[in-house]
C-alpha cells in the first residue's frame, strides 16, 4: 500500500462541524436568554398586578345639593267631615222610615217615625195630674184671699191666714211641677220624629218597620248621616318630617279607583304631639268633595311637598358605614387617601339620604366602601364609566 492512501482527512469537514457547533451554542444561549427574560417580565407583571390588587378600586360621588324641594308620600284614610250615628231618644216601635242609604238629606228632614204607646199614656196621665194641681192651686188661692179678708175684721188670727197663704204657694209649686212634667213628656214625644242633624248623605240604615226601638246610646244605631261635601284625611307623619308639614300646606291625593287622577287637599290641623308607640304625629287634611267622587272610609295616598333646604347635602344610602364608631362616610382626599367622617342624617329618601353635618360640597365620597377599609388607606379611583355602572347596580 502506498503512503498516499494514509494521508489525514481534509480540514473542510472539521471546520464545518466547528461552525455548526458554534451556531447551535448561540441558538441555545439565545433561547435560554429569551426564556429568562420572559420569566423576568412575567414576574414583573405579576408583581405589578399583585400591587394593583392590594390597592382597592373605589367609585366616588360628589354630594348633591339639597336645595330642591322633595315630596313625602304617605298612606291615609278618608273620613266624612261630619258623621252622626243616630239613636232613638224614646222607646217604641218603628212606624215608618223615609230615607234609605245613599239618600241626600237636608237638616231637619224626616228620616223615620216611632210609635210610643207607653209614652202616650204617660202624657195623658201627666196632663191629668196638671189639671188636678191647677184646680187645687186655684182653690187654695181663693181660700187664702178669703181668709185675708176675714183678718181685717179680726175674725181669724194672723197665724191661720199665713197657713192658708202658704198652702196656696205650695199648691202653685205643685201645679208648676205638673206643668214641667207635661213639657218633659212633650219634649220626649217630639223625638218620635227622627230627623237629619245636618245636610248630608244617609250612609247607613240599621232598622226597619216594626222593629223594637230602645232609647239611649246603648240601643241599636238606627241611621248614620255623613257630611261628604268635605272629607277629612288623617295621616300619621313621621317625627323627622313633622316640622316641615305646617297648617295651610297643600297636599295631593290619589285613590285606587281613579288611577292617574289626583285631588287637592289642605293641611287643616296637626296634633302637635308625637305618639310614643308609633313615633308619628297625626295630621288632618281637608279635601273638597263637592263632586262626590271620593268615598268616606276609603284608602288614599297623600303627597306633601316638603320645603327646600339650601344647606343640605345628599349622598347615596350605600355610602353610609355604621359600625362601633358610629355613622360615617368615607371620603378620598387629593392624594387618594381615605378619611372617615362622622355624619348625621336629617332625612331618609330610600336610595339616598340627606345629611345634616359631617361633609362638604366638594368631598369625594366613596359610594360603596369595601370591607376592611381604614383611615389613611390608599385607593384607586374607578373610571367614570365604571363608577356609573357601580352606581347603577347599587
Amino acid at each position: 500500500m502506498s503512503s498516499d492512501s494514509f494521508q489525514s482527512p481534509s480540514p473542510t469537514p472539521r471546520r464545518r462541524l466547528r461552525v455548526a457547533g458554534i451556531i447551535a451554542a448561540i441558538v441555545i444561549l439565545a433561547i435560554v436568554v429569551a426564556g429568562v427574560a420572559t420569566r423576568a417580565n412575567d414576574a414583573r407583571t405579576i408583581s405589578k398586578w399583585t400591587d394593583e390588587q392590594a390597592t382597592p378600586t373605589v367609585a366616588v360621588v360628589e354630594p348633591e345639593s339639597g336645595d330642591k324641594g322633595h315630596d313625602l308620600q304617605l298612606p291615609g284614610r278618608l273620613e266624612a267631615y261630619a258623621r252622626a250615628p243616630i239613636y232613638a231618644r224614646v222607646s217604641g216601635y218603628l212606624k215608618s222610615w223615609s230615607a234609605d242609604i245613599g239618600a241626600k238629606v237636608k237638616a231637619g228632614q224626616l228620616l223615620a217615625e216611632i210609635e210610643t204607646p207607653d209614652l202616650d199614656q204617660q202624657l195623658l196621665q201627666a196632663r191629668a195630674d196638671l189639671a188636678s194641681a191647677q184646680a187645687n192651686a186655684a182653690l187654695a188661692g181663693t181660700t187664702a184671699k178669703r181668709w185675708e179678708g176675714m183678718r181685717d175684721s179680726d175674725s181669724v188670727s194672723k197665724q191661720e191666714v199665713d197657713e192658708k197663704t202658704g198652702d196656696f204657694t205650695a199648691k202653685q209649686a205643685l201645679a208648676r211641677s205638673a206643668q214641667a212634667n207635661v213639657d218633659r213628656i212633650m219634649a220626649l214625644k217630639s223625638f218620635t220624629r227622627i230627623v237629619a242633624p245636618f245636610d248630608g248623605v244617609v250612609t247607613a240604615r240599621e232598622t226597619d218597620v216594626g222593629a223594637l226601638i230602645n232609647a239611649g246610646g246603648g240601643g241599636q244605631e238606627l241611621f248614620v248621616v255623613s257630611d261628604t261635601h268635605t272629607l277629612r284625611m288623617y295621616v300619621n307623619v313621621p317625627q323627622n318630617y313633622a316640622p316641615s308639614i305646617r297648617e295651610g300646606a297643600s297636599a295631593t291625593l290619589s285613590v285606587p279607583e281613579y288611577p292617574g287622577q289626583t285631588f287637592t287637599g289642605k293641611v287643616e290641623a296637626s296634633a302637635n304631639a308625637i305618639n310614643a308607640a308609633t313615633g308619628t304625629t297625626l295630621v288632618q287634611v281637608a279635601v273638597d268633595n263637592r263632586d262626590g267622587k271620593l268615598l268616606p272610609g276609603s284608602y288614599a295616598s297623600v303627597k306633601f311637598d316638603l320645603p327646600s333646604d339650601a344647606g343640605s347635602l345628599r349622598v347615596p344610602a350605600s355610602a353610609l358605614v355604621f359600625d362601633d364608631k358610629g355613622l360615617r362616610v368615607a371620603v378620598v382626599d387629593a392624594q387618594n387617601k381615605v378619611a372617615f367622617k362622622q355624619v348625621t342624617i336629617t332625612r331618609d329618601y330610600g336610595k339616598s339620604v340627606q345629611l345634616g353635618s359631617g361633609i362638604a360640597a366638594g368631598d369625594r365620597v366613596i359610594e360603596s366602601p369595601p370591607d376592611g377599609l381604614a383611615d389613611g388607606d390608599t385607593v384607586r379611583i374607578a373610571a367614570p364609566d365604571k363608577a356609573k355602572a357601580t352606581h347603577a347596580k347599587a
